[in-house]
């Protein structure tokens, strides 16, 4: 099963050749360069992403004489890329041509005209008409409605637990829960039997970022009963502050750490923990849920950073409940990344024609199963052998359904630090539920401003 999704340096330079070869060589015979930037997540040996890009760029080289492309990974925290990122595409000087964008910060960097609108290439590429409608909408502007980036991939949220672990505690699998307080026993009756085992891990905190908003909260907020519990009311065009889910959410983050059912927080807190968990913690046994995502696997295939051939005896999955069981019953949280060009790029041309060569239906399908990321693209979803590429890929899929996204707007990149503040407080104890959530509501305000504001449900 694992080495039906395993790419290969040749397979993948196929696929750019077939790509970049009807397209001709570049312009004239000067040699043009392409600086390419993506994230390399600290304290993980896993390059997967480098491993795709780089016979892509042979092949792109080889089917485009006199071109260059320069691989430029930024090893940092999501926070610390987000920064450095911005900081590169201020100058002309230092604008990288191509850069790999989190669909959560696209709105921020195009109402800081660092990004380039993608429209007259889109309008002359057929392949564009095959990517979801959804994807589109989140490297869309929110103010301008123009296209800024070309999405890569997609997400879904979702619990992973050990079923050998459960079993041992005397939970019965296949274990679905229906409620937070299921997913709350499940976790107390873990720490009663198994001792030196992590009941279970929930991102929390400012150096975690967005994996502490979307995987740790966001996944509990979009679970919470009342409609007027969401982040943004997109009726009333407004954030949204006081609502009784957002208390709720952050009681649940309380609980998970005062009751010690989460890791150290000392631990929880740190910027690796998600290295640590998925290199570490599942693979040695350690941990017995988690609330993730979609590529956890990434971390356990052959060329994964923690190769593990157990993970598919081991680990399951399971939707995420909503509250208490109400419809639809379950939540999932989407994200994803995109390839975008810096309005100050200095071959935005060529850099296009890089980015169709990554995102034809070939090269998209090997990349989405070698990432272990849900497909963009229509025909790669219903391709039967992207589906079956991992033993996780259908139920992932399938939680598209139920999912949320996150707001579109500039203003989000500070929201989403003011929820990690509000978790971080409560994680230590330094806060009550009640003046954290305050805070939040006055961070948002601060951010926003109080006129953009409204109630949310009580």
């Amino acid at each position: 099963m694992r080495n039906r999704f395993l790419v290969t340096g040749t397979g993948v330079a196929a696929i750019a050749l077939v790509a970049t070869a009807c397209g001709g060589s570049s312009s004239g015979s000067s040699s043009k360069t392409i600086k390419v930037v993506y994230q390399q997540q600290l304290n993980n040996s896993n390059k997967v992403q480098q491993t795709f890009l780089t016979p892509m760029v042979k092949a792109f080289e080889k089917a485009n004489p006199g071109t260059k492309v320069k691989l430029t990974p930024v090893t940092a925290s999501s926070n610390d890329y987000y920064t450095k990122l911005q900081l590169m595409m201020r100058s002309p000087s230092t604008a990288p041509d191509l850069v790999y964008e989190d669909t959560a910060t696209i709105n921020s960097d195009i109402a800081s005209g660092y990004l380039k609108p993608l429209d007259e290439y889109t309008a002359k590429w057929s392949d564009w008409s095959q990517f979801a409608d959804a994807a589109k909408a989140a490297v869309t502007s929110a103010s301008d409605g123009k296209t800024y980036g070309v999405p890569d991939n997609t997400d879904t949220r979702g619990i992973w637990y050990n079923k050998k672990l459960f079993a041992k505690a005397g939970i019965a699998v296949p274990w679905q829960p229906k409620t937070w307080d299921d997913v709350l026993k499940a976790a107390r009756t873990i720490k009663a039997e198994l001792p030196g085992v992590t009941p279970m891990n929930l991102y929390t905190g400012t150096a975690g970022g967005e994996q502490s908003s979307m995987q740790g909260f966001e996944m509990l907020l979009y679970g919470t009963p009342a409609a007027g519990n969401a982040l943004y009311d997109s009726d009333k065009k407004k954030w949204v502050v006081g609502s009784a889910g957002f208390k709720d959410s952050l009681q649940f983050v309380h609980t998970v750490y005062d009751e010690k059912l989460g890791p150290a927080p000392e631990q929880a807190l740190g910027a690796n923990i998600g290295a640590t968990v998925g290199t570490e913690m599942i693979p040695a046994g350690k941990l017995a849920i988690d609330i993730d995502g979609s590529w956890m696997p990434n971390n356990w295939i052959r060329t994964g950073s923690k190769p593990w051939t157990e993970w598919e005896s081991t680990m399951a999955t399971a939707a995420m409940p909503t509250q208490n069981g109400q419809a639809p019953g379950r939540v999932s949280m989407s994200g994803g990344w995109a390839w975008s060009i810096p309005a100050k790029a200095k071959n935005p041309d060529l850099a296009w024609k890089f980015i169709q060569s990554l995102e034809t239906k070939a090269a998209s399908a090997e990349w989405n199963a070698m990432n272990a990321t849900i497909a963009v693209r229509k025909d790669v979803a219903a391709d039967e052998k992207y589906l079956k590429a991992l033993p996780t890929n259908e139920f992932m899929t399938s939680l598209v359904a139920d999912t949320h996204y996150r707001p579109g707007l500039p203003a989000y990149t500070q929201v989403s630090t003011a929820i990690q503040k509000a978790m971080e407080s409560v994680t230590t104890g330094q806060s009550s539920v009640s003046e954290a959530a305050d805070t939040y509501d006055n961070d948002v305000k601060t951010a926003v401003g109080g006129d953009e504001t409204v109630q949310g449900s009580q």
